[in-house]
């Protein structure tokens, strides 16, 4: 794992309580933990939505993983497309 260089910087709280990180991080969430009073550790986050969070499951992985393999095996074809459409849900296409 690389070891990022570790800098300090004093910033001032402004009157509405905000410090700037600087222009390299804007518009990234950041979690922000108070680990005792006057202390934080600030760190980048990536947000998952909810309705997203089933595809970083082991599960989901797996499933994708086999899916990928087997799309590398197997030529795409559109000889049953019928049957697909039906399969899918599609009617009488």
């Amino acid at each position: 794992m690389a070891v990022a260089d570790r800098s300090a910087a004093l910033k001032l709280v402004g009157g509405n309580g905000q410090i700037s990180l600087g222009k390299r991080y804007a518009g990234r969430h950041v979690l922000v933990e108070e680990t005792e009073p006057g202390v934080w550790i600030v760190r980048t986050a990536t947000v998952i939505p909810d309705n997203e969070s089933w595809l970083h499951e082991a599960a989901a992985a797996s499933d994708l993983q086999a899916a990928m393999e087997w799309s590398a095996s197997h030529d795409p074809t559109d000889l049953d497309l019928s049957e697909t459409l039906k399969r899918l849900g599609h009617g009488d296409a």
